[in-house]
């Protein structure tokens, strides 16, 4: 039995989301040859990184890369604009994917081995990545893998009830990524703590950030009030690429560039994409959440506190599922009003919105005394038909929900 667990993209953000289950499967010694593909270096690095010295030590790594001379020339021109080579990498790489029973991934891409490339025989296993509230994570595509992972029960019925994936296909196994190192490493040392710490988190896509209608005014209204420290770390791919595209509703956008007021400004920390973005350094560090759609208001809930959330779209929200995180927050319309709902988020907290928050978060993750990983690589091997091992795993301490 050959289990492989694919990283492509061209960000690191994925990693923490599936990496941590072919850990527990490496550390459970399931009778199974178990493979991480990576498809560049920065992703190679990370998993490296957080490998905790099993890749090579019963996890082998494989670099995947462009082989056609064709596809290097048509990855290098259209990748400023659309992730081709990412797109690419499945064809040029058949023999491999060929080699696997299963495939764990933690995005909806590689589903092309079985719609385009006919790989029927391939099982390929959907680890999500988030726990967000976001239409897309619920479409039809979810229905294509052959089993799925997910947080809680929010995410099941959800997928049971919109994209009817069938109640079998799916094993809710609490949040891998939780179990990861909870090191407070990547914050800026200069962060005042005696001034409330806020967590500017804007979504990349166009038709739900606040960042390309008023994500400047956001900033310019924390220059002007040093009262508060911001940090400005929006969704990994939002500087990425030139210009930004949305495939769920097709939208084009550009992000622009970050001014230089913006980068004097004494209480302002601003980090486009780095590593602290992708490891929840942010969310355990700040006091209050500003964001819109981006399901990093789920882990900034594991402990709960203020948040705040702008609609810069008018969205009739209310009912909405695609915005029930909205329910944890005040909603803003205008940067104008930022202070009084930055106050009103505080002020209420306990009596209104903590209630509120402590309900979503048990809706989005089920987490019990057993690591999330170990019970998603026993969700894993039980589909693939592998003994799960009778023995106990070594783990970090789980992750609990703050109440102070």
């Amino acid at each position: 039995m050959r289990i492989g667990f694919l990283f492509n993209h061209d960000q690191v953000h994925q990693v923490a989301h599936s990496l941590p289950i072919a850990l527990a499967l490496a550390r459970s010694g399931v009778d199974a040859d178990l493979v991480v593909a990576t498809t560049n270096p920065r992703l190679t690095a990370e998993v490296i990184r957080l490998g905790g010295g099993l890749i090579g030590h019963g996890i082998r790594l494989v670099e995947l890369t462009l082989r056609s001379p064709v596809r290097r020339f048509a990855a290098d021109l259209l990748d400023a604009v659309v992730p081709a080579a990412k797109l690419m990498i499945y064809g040029d790489n058949l023999e491999f994917f060929r080699t696997l029973d299963v495939l764990v991934v933690a995005e909806k891409t590689s589903l092309i081995l079985k719609t385009r490339y006919g790989l029927r025989s391939l099982k390929i296993v959907h680890t999500r990545h988030g726990a967000g509230d976001r239409a897309i994570g619920f479409d039809k595509a979810s229905a294509g893998f052959d089993h799925v992972l997910v947080s809680g029960p929010k995410i099941r019925d959800r997928l049971v009830a919109e994209a009817q994936v069938e109640p079998a296909d799916i094993s809710i196994v609490g949040y891998p990524k939780f179990d990861l190192s909870r090191e407070r490493g990547g914050v800026h040392p200069a962060i005042d703590n005696d001034r409330p710490v806020v967590f500017y988190n804007p979504h990349v896509s166009p038709h739900l950030s606040s960042w390309y209608r008023m994500g400047r005014q956001v900033l310019d209204w924390f220059v002007a009030h040093e009262e508060y420290h911001l940090i400005f770390a929006p969704h990994v791919m939002l500087f990425e690429r030139p210009f930004v595209i949305s495939i769920d509703r097709l939208r084009i956008d550009r992000a622009g560039r970050i001014d230089e007021r913006f980068l004097r400004a004494p209480n302002i920390q601003i980090d486009l994409g780095s590593r602290a973005s992708t490891t929840m350094a942010y969310t355990r560090r700040a006091d209050i959440y500003l964001g819109d759609a981006s399901s990093q208001v789920y882990e900034f809930l594991l402990n709960p506190r203020p948040c705040v959330f702008l609609d810069a779209h008018h969205v009739a929200w209310r009912g909405d599922r695609n915005f029930a995180h909205w329910n944890t927050g005040p909603v803003v319309e205008d940067v104008a009003d930022l202070g009084a709902a930055l106050a009103q988020a505080r002020e209420d907290h306990d009596t209104v919105y903590r209630p509120i928050q402590e309900a979503a978060f048990a809706y989005s993750f089920d987490l019990t005394g057993e690591p999330s990983s170990e019970r998603a690589a026993r969700a894993v091997a039980v589909f693939a038909g592998l003994a799960w091992p009778e023995t106990t795993m070594v783990a970090g301490p789980r992750p609990v929900v703050g109440r102070g």
